[in-house]
């Protein structure tokens, strides 16, 4: 079996909480490193190990695990440029307006309906 390096991202709120991580990776065969992140909630472990077998084992603490996924950096950027390259839906409702509040027959303009969601605000009774 070749080296392997498993991230998990598990809820810990406390030192006990990684003390429970730190106690069954400290046994677990195979583990060569290992390393816990309390703020980061993020757990790296090195060695001849099987990425599931180190999730089930630090599953076993109790708590919340699931595998790290790294975001995705450019996703802010793609989505920029295809914004960009879409038809401006404001300019069309603006032009709508700025004609005597007649509706365009043959525009794109968009309805934007707000959601049914109750006000945050409370309204008290009289």
């Amino acid at each position: 079996m070749s080296s392997e390096t498993v991230v998990l991202k598990v809820k810990m709120s406390c030192t006990g909480c990684s003390g429970a991580v730190n106690r069954v990776l400290e046994k677990m065969e195979g583990v060569e490193s290992f390393d816990i992140d309390l703020k980061e909630q993020k757990v790296t472990v090195k060695g001849n190990v099987k990425p599931q077998e180190v999730f089930e084992t630090v599953s076993k603490t109790g708590k919340k695990t699931e595998f790290w996924v790294e975001p995705v950096e450019n996703k802010p950027v793609e989505a920029a440029a295809e914004i960009d390259n879409k038809p401006s839906e404001v300019a069309a409702i603006g032009s709508a307006e700025s004609d005597n509040n007649k509706p365009l027959e043959d525009s794109n303009v968009v309805s934007v309906e707000p959601d049914n969601k109750p006000s945050e605000t409370a309204t008290v009774a009289a």
